[in-house]
Order: C-alpha cells, then sequence, then structure tokens
C-alpha cells in the first residue's frame, strides 16, 4: 500500500485498496474454477501430473502449483467459499502484501506435504492457502496494532476455531500436514508483513533534557494524510485514533 513513513491511510485509500483486494481475490478464484474445468476435462490428469508428491524431486517444483488444481468438484467447492472470505479479510489492507505472503504460504504448505507426507499420494488443493490465510487474519492484528484487525481476528477465531481440528495428526481424509504448513506460513507472513511504522517511536525532545529540563515525553498521534482545512480532517484523525486506518 502507498503511503509516507508514519502517515496513516485515508478512507480513500483503504476504500480503494479494498476494491482492489475484492477483485483480485475474485480473479484467484476465477483461474482456479477455469483450472479445474481443464482438470476435469482430462480426468484430472493435471492434477496427478503437477500435484505434490512426499520427497519426489520432482515434484518439488509443484508446490506452486498444486494450490490451482483439486481432485473433484466438491473439493473444489469446499475451499472456494473460505478462499474468497479468507482471502478478501488478508488482502484488503494491501495487495502487494497479500501476494508476498500468497507465495510464503503455498511454499510453507507444500514444503510440508513434500518433507512429511507418508506414502506415495499426490497431494493438491487451496485448502493450504485457506489455512495460511485464515491464520493470518486472526493475528494481524496483533502485531500491526489495528484495532479493527483485532477485533476481526476475534471473530474469525472464535467463528472458526473448528478449522484448527483438521491441521492435526491422523485427521482422516485430508492433508493435515498440507494444513498445519499453512499456518504456519500464515503466522509467519504476519510477522514478516507487519506494519512496522505504527510501532515507531517519536524522538526525544532534546533540548529540553540537554538543559536539564524535565520534559514530558510526547504521545504519538498520526496525522491525517488529508491537509487540516479538509472538511474530513477531523473523521480522518478519529479513525486513526481507533486504529481503524
Amino acid at each position: 500500500m502507498n503511503r509516507t513513513e508514519g502517515a496513516p491511510v485515508s478512507p480513500e485509500q483503504l476504500i480503494a485498496e479494498a476494491r482492489k483486494a475484492f477483485f483480485t481475490v475474485f480473479a484467484f478464484l476465477a483461474i482456479v474454477w477455469l483450472v479445474q474445468l481443464a482438470n476435469a476435462a482430462q480426468d484430472y490428469g493435471l492434477a496427478r501430473d503437477f500435484g505434490v508428491s512426499s520427497g519426489d524431486v520432482g515434484s518439488l517444483p509443484h508446490v506452486l502449483s498444486a494450490p490451482f488444481l483439486h481432485w473433484s468438484w466438491a473439493h473444489i467447492e469446499s475451499n472456494s467459499g473460505p478462499l474468497f472470505v479468507f482471502g478478501f479479510l488478508a488482502a484488503y489492507r494491501g495487495v502487494a502484501r497479500f501476494l508476498g505472503l500468497s507465495l510464503l504460504v503455498a511454499l510453507t504448505s507444500g514444503t510440508a506435504v513434500w518433507l512429511l507426507e507418508q506414502g506415495d499420494a499426490v497431494t493438491v488443493g487451496a485448502s493450504g492457502l485457506v489455512y495460511g490465510y485464515f491464520a493470518y487474519v486472526v493475528v494481524r492484528g496483533l502485531f500491526d496494532r489495528h484495532l479493527i484487525d483485532t477485533l476481526i481476528g476475534l471473530v474469525m477465531a472464535a467463528s472458526f476455531a473448528y478449522l484448527l481440528t483438521t491441521a492435526v495428526p491422523g485427521t482422516p481424509g485430508v492433508s493435515w500436514l498440507g494444513h498445519l504448513g499453512g499456518l504456519v506460513g500464515g503466522l509467519a507472513g504476519a510477522w514478516l508483513f507487519r506494519d512496522r511504522d505504527r510501532g515507531a517511536r517519536p524522538e526525544a525532545a532534546a533540548p529540553a533534557l540537554a538543559t536539564g529540563a524535565t520534559a514530558r515525553a510526547p504521545k504519538r498521534r498520526s496525522v491525517p494524510s488529508t491537509p487540516a482545512d479538509h472538511p474530513r480532517a477531523d473523521l480522518h484523525r478519529e479513525l486513526d485514533d481507533l486504529g481503524l486506518l
């Protein structure tokens, strides 16, 4: 998200970024469904050829193609709703950050399967991304110090805690390793892609300290990127104080 260091994002910028996030996630989901059409037409040959096989060096690059592939229509239908919801929530504060997160989660999820999966099963599906986005959304607000994102994370954690039951050893019928790897990638992404500007501390007033005068450390207050005489400057300031910007 384009912004000057230490300056908050205006509501207009946030809305514009959310609009980009919506179309980005929608386009990604459309690609996944188009790939499914081609995959089903070939009797799921694409899934067999470009899925992740544990320990097979030739399939290691497929950690990037496997999220686009599914084994059945029921498989893709079960992933599509959560993928769109969590994907949008992960992307609405910055599409570039979201793309970096998606790459990281695909790598951690696919690599966990490649390294640790037992047997000769071929693993495909976007569920690793779903779990990565879920973990990212749940903890992002804590790292970014955004009140609204923290509240969203709490709601998502309370509403979808059951997802964690399919990321533990022994879960039948699913790749729990892919889910667990996605969770790890999402948590790592929340830390790596955190908003560092909000945690910046203002510099102390050097002249006052140099003369021995007692100085009270100024409270950090973000200044809206809009001019002070802008009709919505006060609104922007209040939204930033609430952690909404």
